[in-house]
């Protein structure tokens, strides 16, 4: 299990997540004004694979852009998958390598493409 608060870092702001859920082969952390929340989580497919997620939320309050001084709760999300078969095909010095791989290849300016709907 990990360790109890996470810290994630966003925009230079380090937000502590103290653990609010565990479940089967599942934990979720959530900052206390619940605006940044960090699920982790793993599940076995029916077609022989294990799927581990690591996912980041963020929530915020935003103007309607359709109604004039409304406002609504909005959020957005990041995640990481690694897919992998249940046969032990691959090593974990394998997944971490494939894993890091895609890590390395995220850079700020790969990113911002990717946001800008590049492919």
């Amino acid at each position: 299990m990990f360790s109890d608060p996470q810290s994630v870092t966003i925009n230079a702001i380090a937000n502590s997540l103290p653990r609010v859920d565990v479940g089967d082969r599942t934990a979720t952390y959530t900052k206390d004004d619940e605006t940044v929340s960090l699920t982790i989580s793993h599940a076995t497919t029916n077609r022989g694979r294990t799927r581990r997620q690591v996912r980041l939320d963020l929530t915020k309050v935003a103007a309607d852009p359709f109604t004039s001084g409304k406002s609504n709760e909005v959020s957005c999300s990041a995640y990481l998958v690694i897919d992998e078969p249940d046969d032990s095909a691959f090593s974990n010095t394998e997944l971490l390598n494939n894993t890091k791989g895609l890590i390395g290849w995220l850079t700020d300016a790969n990113v911002t493409k990717v946001i800008a709907g590049e492919s």
